[in-house]
């Protein structure tokens, strides 16, 4: 990982994590995300979810499945920390249950905020990788609501099947793609930012390629962080007044 960045502020930060994929057979995993809300996050000004935090999510109706993240969460709003999330590829059907439960609040996917006066865009990044044209179009079919819908109203079994089935699916079609396919298309990134006026900071997930990039898109100078995700350990992007950092945790 790009350890670079601008000189690091602990105060009053914000900071950014994604890709997490929690599930029960990963434990540890979930374990080190508990610490990170007990300590780290509990000094920042925001924490920011950038998408899949779950490696699936079957239904808000599953809350109890997840009690102790869910508790954690809630934890740090309570401590006065804001909270904010964006689906994922693997968390999409995440609802305004779990978002209640957790007193986070859910923003759309891009969007952009002002970060301690830096206008920045923030992605799961998925959308972005647009030469993947499977998955775009799974994309484009699971994230319409009718088909949310019907897909909630099976039973919490069916669906953990019928998700289990399109994961090992995907897993198999992945293996045989080349990997560029599955990273952003410069293209539609550029697209992106000139849709929102050329925000100086983009922050996004999804490709686990961790790294700092800069840009120069029609005169503007971008800077592009990519988010790890925390298959091995931990990490955030920390962002305050100074600039941002990425930190291992874990």
């Amino acid at each position: 990982m790009n350890q670079t960045g601008d000189n690091y502020a602990a105060n009053q930060a914000d900071l950014f994590i994604s890709d997490l994929h929690l599930c029960p057979s990963r434990p540890h995993i979930t374990q080190v995300f508990l610490n990170f809300l007990n300590s780290a996050a509990k000094q920042a000004r925001a924490l920011y979810l950038l998408g899949d935090v779950f490696e699936y999510w079957a239904g808000d109706d599953d809350l109890v499945s997840h009690q102790a993240v869910v508790d954690g969460l809630r934890d740090l709003a309570d401590a006065g920390v804001a909270v904010y999330l964006l689906h994922g590829n693997r968390d999409f059907l995440i609802g305004e249950a779990f978002c209640a439960a957790a007193k986070l609040k859910l923003l759309p996917d891009p969007c952009v905020i002002d970060l301690h006066g830096v206008r920045t865009l923030i992605s799961h990044g998925d959308a972005l990788c647009s030469d993947d044209l499977d998955y775009q179009a799974f994309r484009l079919q699971v994230r319409d609501k009718n088909w949310q819908t019907a897909f909630l109203q099976r039973s919490l079994t069916d669906r953990k099947e019928q998700i289990a089935a399109m994961r090992a699916r995907s897993e198999l079609e992945k293996s045989h793609k080349a990997s560029d396919i599955m990273d952003i298309n410069p293209q539609t990134l550029n697209q992106v930012l000139q849709a929102h006026d050329y925000p100086a900071r983009v922050i996004h997930g999804h490709t686990h390629r961790p790294m700092r990039h800069e840009l120069s898109l029609d005169g503007h100078a971008i800077t592009r962080w990519v988010l790890a995700d925390w298959y091995e350990q931990g990490s955030y992007l920390t962002c305050d007044a100074n600039g941002c950092q990425y930190r291992a945790i874990g």
